[in-house]
């Protein structure tokens, strides 16, 4: 174990945050390793109901750290991406809300970090680029899979190609976060939403995270017949009894996550 990662626990919380502000969070392979031995725990830890990823400092993440690449082969590359892409699908994956807080830059692996998210807030002084142009490395950490998902294709090129830099407010405008705070509020901002997604159906979370990985890859009628299996898991299961019950007590429901 390593201060490269830092985890806090806020009850059903989790809350990462990458620590190694003296060069903006860069990911290296000692911050790397910590988050593949981290997530996987967390996510199969029944208690946590809800993930925050931060940043400490003024960066979320400023990438891959350039100076600790010093093996620039080609099989020494696809042995590394191979152990972050198992982690980086935990998270893709994961029946559990994630929230993304950027707290500064997101560029390069940052950015494709940033956009694991299911909501993403931004601090009002964040930027995302995506850096790979700069240095001839083409984007990764599944970021020409989720960018062009979240802005669409032409945005996705255009940010891609041309390196440009995204502030928060355009990145809002084009759909990139969900919501911009003042940079002071942010951590609090996202535990609050955390703590009320932690409070709800997560269940019906999980699965409704599921059918839209499915409605991007199914046909109508494929998808369908895994939204009806899926609805089927959520009318049998505790959460929903409860949500029923309270509903006509006309109470506030006390979910469980079963």
């Amino acid at each position: 174990m390593s201060d490269a990662v830092a985890l806090e626990r806020h009850g059903a919380i989790a809350l990462i945050e990458l620590n190694r502000p003296e060069i903006r969070n860069a990911l290296n392979g000692e911050l790397k390793a910590e988050l593949e031995r981290m997530v996987p725990t967390l996510l199969s830890d029944k208690s946590v109901r809800s993930l925050v990823l931060t940043g400490n400092g003024t960066a979320f993440c400023a990438g891959g750290d350039l100076t600790s690449m010093r093996d620039r082969s080609a099989i020494a590359m696809h042995s590394r991406m191979q152990r972050a892409h198992q982690w980086i699908l935990l998270l893709a994956n994961a029946d559990v809300p994630i929230i993304t807080a950027v707290n500064g830059s997101a560029m390069g692996a940052g950015l494709g970090l940033a956009l694991l998210g299911d909501v993403i807030i931004a601090a009002d002084n964040a930027r995302f680029q995506a850096g790979f142009p700069k240095v001839g490395a083409v984007p990764d950490f599944g970021l020409p899979w989720t960018l062009p998902r979240i802005v669409g294709m032409n945005r996705a090129k255009d940010m891609l190609l041309s390196n440009r830099s995204v502030d928060a407010q355009e990145a809002l405008a084009i759909g990139l976060v969900s919501r911009v705070v003042p940079a002071a509020q942010l951590r609090q901002e996202a535990l609050a939403l955390a703590q009320a997604l932690a409070e709800g159906p997560t269940f019906a979370f999980g699965l409704t995270k599921a059918l839209l990985r499915a409605a991007q890859s199914h046909s109508m009628s494929d998808y369908l017949r895994t939204e009806g299996n899926a609805q089927s898991l959520a009318y049998a299961s505790d959460d929903f009894g409860e949500g029923v019950a309270a509903f006509l007590e006309r109470r506030p429901p006390v979910f469980n996550g079963s």
